[in-house]
């Protein structure tokens, strides 16, 4: 099971999130109690007024090297599980997923 699926166009990424973590970074994999998997992330920005998730946005774009734009919070504005919409994510889904496969295996 992987922390990303295909969804048309687009990708969906699912991403556990910590807010107040002492640096931003992306790695290691979890899972819930459904056995559905997760990939980690860690984020400086408070979670208040949505800046973690902005934060969050800004940590992928980067990683992905994706415009931040084409990266969407799909559900999870207030829950530590969030669904990250990655935006035409398909057209370039071998290394998007080679990456997230990568980062999820990075504990």
């Amino acid at each position: 099971m992987t922390a990303w699926r295909s969804a048309g166009d687009d990708l969906l990424v699912g991403i556990r999130l910590t807010p107040g973590a002492a640096k931003d970074e992306i790695g290691g994999g979890w899972r819930d109690d459904k056995d559905a998997c997760w990939l980690s992330a860690r984020v400086r920005a408070v979670p208040e007024k949505g800046k973690a998730n902005a934060a969050l946005i800004a940590l992928m774009a980067k990683g992905l090297d994706w415009p931040r734009s084409a990266i969407l919070l799909e559900s999870g504005d207030t829950n530590r599980l969030k669904r990250l919409r990655i935006i035409g994510g398909a057209r370039d889904g071998a290394r998007i997923a080679t990456l997230i496969e990568t980062w999820t295996e990075n504990t």
